[in-house]
């Protein structure tokens, strides 16, 4: 089993920081529906980053 060192003065700042500065990238869709007949699909996606990161990933990438 590993152990690990939670910190609990851990605040929303912290994490969101945290999120910011790796990147985060949120899916999701969204299906609108009557009698089984699909009216409106909605393909949603979200990304939360820096501009720094993610010009970082991109120049990796293309090494």
């Amino acid at each position: 089993m590993v152990e690990g060192h939670f910190n609990e003065d851990l605040t929303l700042l912290d994490l969101l920081d945290g999120i910011i500065d790796k990147g985060a990238v949120l899916t999701g869709e969204l299906i609108i529906s009557i009698a089984d007949i699909d009216l409106i699909i909605i393909d949603l996606r979200l990304l939360i980053s820096t501009i720094e990161t993610v010009m970082k990933q991109y120049e990796s990438d293309q090494t």
